[in-house]
């Protein structure tokens, strides 16, 4: 990288995120070229519960989360493998008739966009799901939903933009950025790019990259908790969570449970899991599901990820710097928008529009509201 090379667009970070533009904008046939820090995949991206669902988010999130469902039903064409993902459905489960209430309200809300969530209760519950325990008392299912292996999906994102022709540099962190007014000019430690464009995808470090170029954003760090069992016989054939949180579970094939729940602790730079998070959320597991009483834990483990005040992310166009487009602070909720969010992406940059609403999602959101 002696000599400056040009790009049309440069993606900061080779999350989930950043890979599905690369792929998206490869395969329009522009120039991309995306630095990652360490290795695509590896972060928040690679770590995370591998959830797939739509039931339970914001309400201004489900026009994303129904295109972005669209891409997950074409896996194979779209990047080579399935990643494990199965249409198992989402279980949400109400502990109490107030949580249920509220997963009814929900279930006519989002129905209004398009989504169709079944509420069950009672005998119902019961006859369809022998194996919950007592302490849940109703609960809400979203058929669409599933669940898949983040630790094959985000790196399969990663190398079908490189098969598209977009250039992946891993282990090469941006250290500078600057904007002359017409480009971008990007520094790493084996020299600079230049670029129309730049895509800030960078994760938990997204809000660092932000303020670098003068938009301030005020998010927080998270550390999921999570962990996974020895194979056990079949018994939980969905995605299950419950209202509120602090619970989400799943089975794969090998017959392994994967569960998590509350949070765990870190640096900023790396996570550590946390033996009192685990309990906690093994305590509300069995009560929930009494089949993982008895189950061996093998595996404990957490991830960082980048979190804003109102849990929406920030997606869309720099207010201060022209053609730079932010997409991060996701929340814990981004593993199934990623997708959608590359496509919507490609179009702001190739077309300068997308017709996915985007608004509660502009980083102006966090602008400071004047008092009378």
């Amino acid at each position: 990288m002696s000599d400056v090379e040009h790009y049309d667009v440069v993606i900061a970070g080779g999350g989930l995120v950043g890979s599905s533009a690369a792929l998206a904008l490869a395969r329009r046939g522009l120039r991309v070229c995306l630095f990652e820090r360490r290795f695509c995949g590896a972060q928040a991206s690679g770590v995370n519960y591998g959830g797939v669902r739509c039931q339970g988010r914001p309400v201004e999130q489900l026009p994303l989360a129904l295109r972005a469902r669209k891409i997950w039903n074409s896996l194979p064409e779209y990047i080579g493998i399935d990643g494990e993902f199965v249409v198992s459905g989402h279980l949400r489960l109400a502990r109490s008739e107030a949580d249920l209430a509220a997963l009814e309200l929900y279930a006519k809300t989002v129905a209004q966009h398009g989504l169709q969530l079944e509420v069950l209760a009672g005998r119902t519950l019961r006859q369809r799901y022998p194996w919950l325990g007592e302490a849940a008392v109703g609960g809400s299912l979203c058929a669409i939903d599933g669940h898949a292996n983040p630790r094959l999906i985000s790196p399969a994102f990663a190398r079908a933009a490189k098969t598209a022709g977009a250039k992946i540099l891993e282990n090469t962190p941006i250290t500078e950025v600057e904007h002359d007014g017409r480009l971008f000019r990007i520094g790493t430690d084996s020299g600079w790019v230049t670029s129309d464009w730049l895509i800030n995808a960078a994760g938990a470090w997204g809000g660092q990259l932000a303020s670098r170029l003068g938009d301030d954003v005020p998010t927080k760090t998270i550390y999921p908790s999570m962990w996974v069992t020895e194979p056990l016989p079949a018994l939980i054939p969905m995605n299950v969570g419950i209202y509120g949180g602090g619970f989400y579970a799943r089975q794969v094939t090998r017959g392994n449970c994967v569960i998590g729940g509350g949070r765990a602790y870190g640096d900023g730079e790396y996570a550590h899991a946390s033996v009192d998070s685990v309990l906690t959320s093994m305590e509300i597991a069995i009560s929930m599901i009494p089949g993982l009483s008895n189950a061996l834990l093998i595996r404990t483990w957490s991830g960082v990820e980048g979190a804003t005040s109102d849990s929406n992310p920030v997606i869309g166009c720099s207010p201060t710097v022209p053609r730079l487009l932010h997409a991060f602070g996701f929340s814990g909720g981004g593993f199934l928008l990623a997708p959608g969010v590359g496509e919507v992406l490609s179009e702001i940059v190739i077309e300068g529009k997308t017709d996915v609403a985007l608004d509660a999602f502009s980083i102006n959101r966090f602008e400071p509201k004047l008092v009378d």
